[in-house]
């Protein structure tokens, strides 16, 4: 690759660091093409040095999360003397921390390197994650969730800004998918721990044991991550200097964004009066609701179906493993499938529709297909990663773009701590009314995104008519070092930029 890349730039020496030396002196102007090929091999570079770290981090993420679900099987409402309601609180002031972090932290996007920043914050959850093993009762365990939601707050914004800073909008889904991925692995991972500590028999509470395991993890992780996350294109240490311009530009042929330390009043204003902004807002909410209860209550549910606490844990590796698979199949069709991300999206609901009917109308003697619909219910995984694909490559402007994630992350918070009140601990193990705001959420879900697709193919075909020709959003388009140069100094929203089309 390095070849390569001198031969764009007009530099052919063989020496490895005379690309750095022309890049410092700044004599000879950088010029060429990205051809395809070329652009293929940095790509490659940049996934196998960027998408483990991402990948691993949110698998964390998701597994400290949960740890709660996990714990319920291992005792902790015993232990904690939990009763009635107060396991469904517990659960859902995680995302009240979440939610009151979530904008604050949204403009550190703006003010700090972000690489750092994300580094110093999954450092923070994981001290709290393990504090969690000192909980003696409902109130510190009630501070402890709400600590551990404002920490883990800044991760999924975060990374969905990474993934926008570095890949095109046609990439988009697939990278957004490969590290939400993390999610099925670490809960096939997570399953096997806990089932692992059930056998465990000496005097230090289970649950304790699993919080300690998690946390210390994610510590150990935290400090890995502040030395090998970049902070943006033009930071990455596994990138020469011609290689991080390259990586910069690329997705600044689309989007005409640039990070930035400086808040943008304008671009603020107008998160606010464009109607992609409350549309983000309310699907992230609705789609929120449902997981915000399956999430804590998957092990209770599953227990429910008249499974004991060994093979309720068992039944969570298919569980995971069916999740990842949804997760690469949706992925795999948006990708080669041009225009599809909204369609597919709208399908994604409508099995989760026939999965809580499953659970619902099927008598309690048919404990297999029953848990079959609960993984069917469980198969909107990929609505998230589509959801932050969608904003990713529909949202343009810096301070827009992380105006717009904290909305959406707004939406998701209270979604999510919301969907575990509907989870009435007297109507345990069936939970009626849980399931049927899950079909309620699951009918709104797939309406909406059939009006989102009408009005943003009506809007670029607006602008196609008023510029008088066609643009595809979705198109290849070629880094011209020299001619793109320009690029780096310019930071427009997709309102502002007449040549931006939105990717359906």
């Amino acid at each position: 690759m390095e070849d390569k890349v001198q031969r764009i730039s007009g530099h052919g020496s063989s020496d490895p660091t005379s690309s750095d030396r022309v890049a410092n002196d700044k004599t000879p102007e950088l010029t060429g093409v990205l051809h395809p090929l070329e652009e293929k091999s940095l790509i490659r570079k940049i996934d196998l040095n960027l998408m483990p770290l991402l990948i691993v981090s949110y698998g964390l993420q998701y597994l400290d999360k949960t740890s709660l679900s996990y714990s319920a099987i291992l005792n902790i409402q015993q232990d904690l003397g939990l009763q009635g309601q107060d396991f469904s609180w517990a659960s859902g002031i995680f995302y009240i921390g979440y939610l009151a972090a979530s904008y604050p932290i949204s403009l550190g996007f703006v003010r700090f390197p972000l690489g750092k920043y994300l580094s110093v914050f999954i450092f923070l959850w994981g001290i709290v994650l393990t504090l969690h093993a000192v909980a003696v009762n409902y109130a510190s365990l009630m501070v402890l969730r709400t600590l551990l939601g404002v920490f883990e707050s800044a991760i999924s914004p975060g990374f969905s800004m990474i993934t926008g800073m570095w890949y095109t909008p046609p990439e988009h889904v697939s990278r957004h998918s490969f590290w939400f991925a993390g999610n099925a692995i670490a809960s096939i991972i997570g399953s096997m721990i806990a089932y692992g500590i059930l056998y465990y028999a000496g005097d230090f509470p289970q649950w304790k044991l699993l919080f300690l395991i998690f946390g210390l993890i994610t510590v150990a992780w935290s400090v890995l991550l502040w030395f090998y996350l970049p902070d943006s294109p033009s930071s990455a240490h596994f990138l020469t200097s011609t290689e991080r311009k390259l990586a910069s530009l690329r997705p600044k042929k689309f989007q005409r964004t640039t990070q930035t330390r400086k808040w943008n009043r304008a671009q603020f204003k107008e998160t606010f009066v464009d109607p992609k902004t409350w549309w983000f807002l309310i699907f992230s909410l609705i789609i929120s609701i449902p997981n915000g209860g399956l999430t804590s209550f998957k092990t209770l549910i599953i227990s429910g179906f008249g499974y004991d606490k060994f093979q309720t844990i068992l039944m969570e590796l298919p569980a995971a493993a069916f999740q990842l698979t949804t997760v690469v199949f949706a992925a795999i069709v948006t990708t080669n499938i041009r225009r599809s991300r909204l369609f597919v999206l709208s399908g994604i609901y409508l099995i989760a529709i026939a999965g809580v009917l499953m659970i619902q109308l099927l008598p309690s003697s048919k404990k297999l297909p029953r848990l079959a619909g609960f993984w069917l219910t469980t198969s909107v995984s990929p609505a998230f990663p589509l959801m932050m694909s969608l904003f990713a490559s529909n949202t343009a402007g810096f301070t827009k773009k992380s105006s717009v994630v904290g909305l959406i992350f707004v939406g998701y918070c209270v979604g999510n701590f919301v969907g575990p009140q509907f989870f009435r601990s007297e109507e345990a193990p069936g939970y009626d009314t849980a399931f049927a705001t899950i079909l309620a959420c699951s009918a709104i879900v797939f309406a909406i995104t059939l009006v989102f697709h009408i009005y943003l193919r009506r809007v670029n075909g607006k602008r196609d008519r008023e510029q008088g020709v066609y643009i595809d959003p979705e198109e290849h388009r070629e880094v011209h070092l020299q001619a793109d140069e320009e690029l780096d100094r310019v930071d427009e929203t997709d309102m502002q930029n007449k040549d931006f089309r939105y990717v359906l």
